[in-house]
């Protein structure tokens, strides 16, 4: 049996990522609702791509650019970590 070439695992992996990435893109409802979301955060991309994973999940977006969110329960209970370093997962 032959040897594996060390790149073909390197490429499926890389192939594997950009199908992820892909199938990750949001709906146009979420896209333009965390666009309008995201429009002063200091960080745009990871505010743009937690705000899409917490849209996808919850079909919802608190309006504005901060805050509101009891509009959104959903929204506004993700949290990531437990005790001390407990935060909100969604912008």
């Amino acid at each position: 049996m032959k040897k594996l070439s060390p790149a073909l695992p390197l490429l499926f992996l890389l192939l594997t990522c950009s199908c992820l990435r892909a199938a990750m893109a949001g709906s146009a409802f979420c896209d333009g609702k965390c666009k309008v979301r995201c429009s002063k955060a200091s960080v745009q991309d990871k505010c743009l791509q937690y705000c899409g994973l917490c849209c996808e999940e919850c079909h919802c977006v608190p309006p504005g650019t901060y805050g509101n969110k009891d509009k959104c329960p959903c929204y506004r209970d993700k949290t990531t970590g437990t005790g001390k370093r407990k935060r909100s997962k969604c912008p």
